[in-house]
């Protein structure tokens, strides 16, 4: 999870790329940053997905074979 002063300097040099532009070290800064937030993101809805078996409406299991090798190869 990004932390919350990670999180408060991505919107605060959103807002400031709206208003008055950034300097070159705040865009990478602000690169850097979006970076490590698309990261983050990635990784949580891996392991969320990870979690998730597909049903069909009789019962059957039709989870992608793609999501259950994931699984198989977490558990190892």
């Amino acid at each position: 999870m990004l932390s919350k002063e990670k999180l408060n300097r991505i919107n605060e040099l959103s807002r400031k790329a709206k208003g008055n532009g950034l300097t070159s070290e705040e865009k990478e800064e602000q690169q850097s940053l979006r970076q490590e937030y698309l990261h983050v993101f990635r990784s949580s809805m891996k392991n969320t997905l990870k979690g998730v078996t597909v049903v069909d409406p009789n019962g059957n299991d039709v989870t992608p074979q793609k999501l259950k090798d994931e699984k198989k190869n977490s558990l190892h």
